[in-house]
């Protein structure tokens, strides 16, 4: 799924009747339980390949081309595969996964496991296939480390029903689940309005921060746009205290009744706090 705003360039791109692609729901990389495996597979990886001198930050653009998984399975299996030791052609890069992922799925599928990964998912950087890889060698070669229990989170499938070509020519946007909600109950919306100065953002944060918020640091009253949207900045800091992420809605959209903005920010407090009790 492309980012909202974002332009497609120089060729049409096909996507095949019947293609799938599973990709991981973005909320869910704020997954707590989820960033600690990540952390705890990263932290494993880099010891396993320390004489190598391989460091691995991020799993997506390290892992996608094959070179570590290559290097990790050697170490942990004790086979060299016949490989290219660099390839920096996609084609080339693909060869090698193929011939790494055939190694690993030779090892594991007669000891049950369910192969969750392929060639094109490792190399679309797709986390989940590469997570589902990367548990799956650990458990398999009892790696000395500790997995998270029960982390859970949700993906995104996308499935092409008939061919699709994309003009390049245009930039897309693409609508979500706030765009369906708008179109469909714009009429009972109109209570995140009450939002808009920013005011009961702040009592909200208080609230479920338990603490009072002093009434000298924000205007209980206000009466003019400045003083709406240094309520709201002010909110916006105390979720940021609270833990949260910066909202991506600037506060002059919430103190102009953009909806879609309001909620946003609602919903980000609600995915944060509805566990609390």
């Amino acid at each position: 799924m492309l980012p909202s705003g974002t332009d497609i360039h120089p060729e049409d791109t096909l996507l095949e009747e019947n293609a799938e692609r599973i990709m991981l729901d973005p909320t869910s990389r704020d997954n707590p339980k989820f960033k600690d495996l990540l952390k705890v597979l990263i932290d494993w990886i880099n010891n396993e390949l320390e004489e190598e001198r391989i460091i691995v930050k991020d799993l997506e653009e390290d892992c996608y081309d094959g070179q570590v998984l290559q290097k990790l399975f050697e170490k942990l299996s004790g086979r060299k595969l016949n490989v290219a030791e660099v390839t920096q052609s996609e084609i080339g890069q693909k060869q090698k996964l193929q011939t790494v992922l055939e190694a690993v799925n030779d090892v594991l599928r007669p000891h049950g496991w369910t192969v969750e990964w392929s060639v094109d998912s490792i190399h679309s950087k797709n986390l989940v296939a590469i997570v589902y890889l990367l548990v799956a060698l650990a458990m398999h070669f009892q790696a000395p480390i500790r997995l998270p229990e029960h982390v859970s989170v949700q993906v995104v499938v996308v499935k092409v029903k008939s061919p699709i070509n994309i003009p390049t020519s245009v930039g897309w946007i693409l609508r979500d689940a706030f765009d369906t909600l708008l179109d469909h109950a714009p009429d009972k919306l109109n209570v995140v309005k009450t939002f808009a100065d920013g005011v009961y953002l702040i009592l909200l944060m208080g609230l479920l921060e338990d603490y009072f918020v002093p009434l000298y640091n924000f205007f209980l009253t206000p009466e003019s746009f400045e003083q709406k949207v240094h309520n709201v900045a002010f909110a916006f800091e105390l979720m940021q205290e609270g833990g949260l992420k910066k909202p991506k809605a600037r506060p002059e959209d919430v103190v102009n009744l953009n909806l879609k903005s309001t909620l946003r920010v609602l919903y980000n407090l609600f995915t944060n706090y509805k566990t609390s009790a």
